[in-house]
């Protein structure tokens, strides 16, 4: 199977299995490695349009509370609060901590900035925004906590990955097969924080 009808194969299973978009398969996959989606857990989704990612985590946990927050607005999904804002914005922030009211087990980022074509800045401002997530963690992560954040290969990550260590105990990098071949991008999981 070649690299377009193996993507097409996500897409159509995505849509067969009623997921609003085929990366709810990274999730799923990266869940089932590193078994981060428990019961009775606060969970943050960042850049969580159109709600895949909620959607998965709806699925697999019972109790706790789950927050997606995006630019766009998003469609409700039972048991699934949405905040339309910029998570960089002291608002939102603010916004998200009052919900939570409490620490957040796991947060997860599928973000990027809307693409320029221009694959290099694209690459720079996509970390930025892993590298806002891991800032945020380390303020409002529960000790035990988790961050699963997409990033690109690029000329930052050598910075993502020292901000990680010095924050986490435990951090792996992993692709999932419903990833493109072709794309740099990958995902770094957290776990345990250090202070």
């Amino acid at each position: 199977m070649d690299s377009k009808s193996y993507q097409d194969h996500f897409f159509k299973k995505a849509k067969i299995a009623g997921y609003r978009s085929r990366s709810a398969f990274k999730l799923i996959q990266l869940n089932n490695k590193y078994k981060f989606l428990k019961n009775n857990i606060n969970i943050l989704d960042v850049g969580s349009f159109p709600g895949g990612w909620c959607q998965v985590v709806k699925e697999k946990i019972k109790g706790g509370k789950i927050l997606g927050i995006d630019k766009k607005k998003i469609e409700e999904i039972k048991g699934v609060k949405f905040l339309t804002g910029d998570f960089l914005d002291e608002k939102s922030k603010s916004n998200i901590i009052n919900y939570f009211n409490s620490n957040i087990d796991v947060i997860l980022s599928d973000m990027a900035p809307n693409t320029t074509g221009n694959k290099s800045l694209d690459c720079i401002r996509t970390n930025q925004l892993c590298l806002d997530i891991l800032e945020f963690s380390k303020e409002k992560l529960s000790k035990k906590g988790v961050v699963v954040s997409k990033l690109f290969m690029g000329e930052e990550f050598e910075e993502i990955k020292i901000k990680a260590k010095k924050n986490f105990k435990k951090i792996h990098f992993f692709k999932p097969d419903s990833s493109r071949d072709e794309s740099r991008e990958t995902y770094i999981h957290c776990s345990e924080l250090s202070t």
